[in-house]
């Protein structure tokens, strides 16, 4: 009777202590539940279905219609092959970069606290105003083309060339994201211990060597943060390409990407369902870009 009544009280004990962790929990769970888990599903619920706006909101059930769609549609291709075609050029630049401003900014040169604040003012600068900037760059009356007729060199149309208008935006994003991995970077560097380069130094290594053989296997961990990040963010390039091309992806297409089509789709088109689907493949891309890098690079960390 007593073993009985121990077991009771510390079930009962046991039912308190889990109430409790999830009454504090409960705030988070509906935060994600209504801000994460319901538009998942909803998303997915829309994938399934063909749906109007006009006249009242109306739910037409059509399976797996939209995506079979993608299959047929070649504006959806170019725009994966654009965005791919973005993340492989500006990642490992953006990362090169950030990388090599952080190595210089932590070898102890002078003035390097105005050198960050002025490399860092391109990340905390709207990207819109940043666009616009770019925009009167590229122009054919800019600043770029006004240049190269001062040194006597032909100008060009940067912006109405389908071959050189996404180069131009992923300029601007090199040039805009790098500092703020470079920040990222520059922490990671502080924490490696001055030992590891003294022991180094001792035994006759010179600065490339120590880059070589201690900071960047030091940084893997940070560097593959970092490489995860700029892949999400630069497969849902959006608002440089809307404005560079006033929402149309052009010229022809050569700046249209995946998350700019879900736009046209769902706000042009009114094809919700169709814009969920396009979402979906999306999705699917970045997931199975990081599950692979993860493969090749971060399983060692």
């Amino acid at each position: 009777m007593v073993e009985a009544r121990r077991w009771r009280r510390n079930d009962k004990l046991h039912l308190g202590n889990n109430l409790t962790a999830y009454g504090f929990m409960l705030p988070t769970i509906l935060v994600l539940g209504i801000f994460v888990v319901l538009p998942i599903l909803y998303a997915v619920f829309l994938s399934l279905h063909k749906v109007r706006l006009l006249g009242g909101i109306e739910y037409e059930f059509v399976g797996l219609r939209n995506f079979s769609h993608l299959l047929e549609d070649d504006r959806v291709w170019i725009a994966l092959r654009n965005t791919i075609e973005y993340v492989v050029i500006v990642v490992p630049s953006q990362t090169i970069l950030a990388l090599i401003l952080a190595v210089t900014l932590n070898s102890g040169i002078r003035g390097k606290n105005w050198w960050r604040i002025l490399y860092f003012l391109p990340t905390v600068t709207s990207s819109a105003v940043l666009t616009l900037i770019f925009m009167w760059i590229y122009n054919s009356n800019g600043l770029l083309n006004n240049f190269l007729a001062f040194l006597g060199l032909p100008t060009y149309n940067w912006l109405g060339d389908p071959s050189v208008a996404l180069k131009g935006i992923m300029l601007m994003n090199i040039w805009s994201t790098a500092p703020f991995f470079m920040v990222i970077y520059l922490a990671a560097l502080q924490d490696i211990s001055r030992s590891l380069y003294e022991a180094a130094e001792l035994d006759g290594a010179n600065p490339w060597q120590q880059l070589i053989y201690i900071t960047i296997p030091m940084l893997r961990p940070v560097t593959f943060f970092v490489l995860a990040m700029g892949i999400i963010g630069t497969f849902q390039l959006f608002d440089q390409s809307y404005i560079f091309s006033n929402g149309n992806g052009g010229p022809n297409n050569a700046t249209l990407t995946v998350v700019l089509l879900i736009y046209q789709a769902v706000f042009r088109n009114l094809q919700m369902g169709y814009g969920a689907a396009i979402a979906f493949l999306l999705a699917i891309v970045i997931i199975t870009t990081t599950l692979i890098q993860r493969r090749f690079f971060g399983e060692k960390m």
